[in-house]
């Protein structure tokens, strides 16, 4: 029997339950996978407590969006993989499990440099960082500035944006410093004064912007340096975004992503691991739990108390 993470009732992260499921089975264009990681996502956590819009639960509800393991069947019509490929998952519901069937259009092999835990903290984090990037237009040359720097969309999209060119400047606590310097970008400190502290170390001005923090300090930093409000964006003030006259996604933004958008948020699976693979892109893993400790697992990502990608060992 497989073992997955549900809730029945949304809640809080005492909601979450183990169970044994039947092992699923691998249709057309599938692939069942031994999961040997999972990625815990803020977004898991907002779904589990009704935070973010979701149908209403009918029968036990899966957790989880990204993952990685291990190929153990086949469907009808899969040649792309065979049984034994390592994989990376992005986008399919329920990684919090042991077992589990994908499409095999949200898989991308992962290569023996890149271990299970850094695919597992791929998808949501890397997929959010490269489609707001080129939604936004970033290229070489530009200068942008990321508010919350040192969480995991915050370093993805520095690391994008260097290895596409741009000057980074990112926000966030000075003992995150050092990583962000390791990672290309120059860091200051967010509170008062951050304003002062920005064109301090953009002389030349800020053209693009990224709001991961969610904070007024940072729409008020961004409205000020940046010209063209169509090259700010937020991926946590979605519901009030167009009241500043800025871009959302993700973050509860009412506004549906684009089939561009959608096709660049599955691009940057393939990506990531490329560059990766390469030793030109960091994911920093935080703390690995079992998956039984699911429930500690969202107390972490809501607390923010964790460094690095929280990551469930089935």
């Amino acid at each position: 029997m497989a073992r997955a993470i549900v809730y029945t009732e949304f809640g809080s992260p005492d909601v979450l339950h183990l169970i044994e499921t039947p092992d699923p089975i691998a249709l057309s264009g599938e692939a069942v996978v031994r999961i040997e990681a999972a990625g815990v996502n803020p977004i898991d956590a907002k779904l589990r407590g009704a935070k973010r819009p979701s149908p209403p639960i009918t029968e036990p509800r899966g957790v989880g969006f990204d993952g990685a393991g291990v190929i153990e069947s086949l469907g009808a019509g899969v040649d792309a993989f065979a049984v034994g490929d390592r994989v990376a998952i992005r986008d399919t519901v329920g990684t919090y499990s042991s077992l589990l069937a994908v499409p095999v259009e949200k898989l991308v092999a992962l290569p023996d440099a890149v271990t299970s835990a850094e695919g597992a903290g791929i998808g949501i984090p890397a997929g959010t960082a490269y489609q707001v990037l080129r939604s936004l237009g970033l290229a070489q040359g530009d200068v942008l500035l990321v508010h919350g720097g040192s969480g995991s969309v915050g370093q993805a999209a520095v690391q994008f944006a260097v290895a596409w060119g741009a000057t980074v400047i990112a926000t966030a606590s000075p003992a995150r410093h050092d990583q962000l310097r390791e990672l290309g970008a120059t860091p200051v400190s967010y509170g008062d004064g951050l304003l002062e502290r920005v064109r301090e170390a953009a002389p030349d001005g800020v053209t693009v912007a990224l709001d991961c923090a969610g904070t007024d300090e940072a729409i008020e930093t961004s409205l000020e340096l940046v010209a063209d409000r169509d090259r700010i964006a937020t991926i946590v003030r979605g519901p009030d975004a167009a009241s500043f006259g800025i871009r959302a996604f993700s973050g509860g933004s009412p506004t549906p992503l684009t089939e561009q958008e959608l096709a660049w948020r599955a691009e940057a699976l393939q990506a990531t691991v490329d560059l990766l693979a390469a030793g030109d892109f960091t994911i920093e893993v935080g703390p690995e739990l079992p998956l039984a400790e699911a429930a500690q697992a969202h107390e972490l990502v809501e607390s923010g108390a964790a460094s690095g990608k929280i990551v469930l060992i089935p």
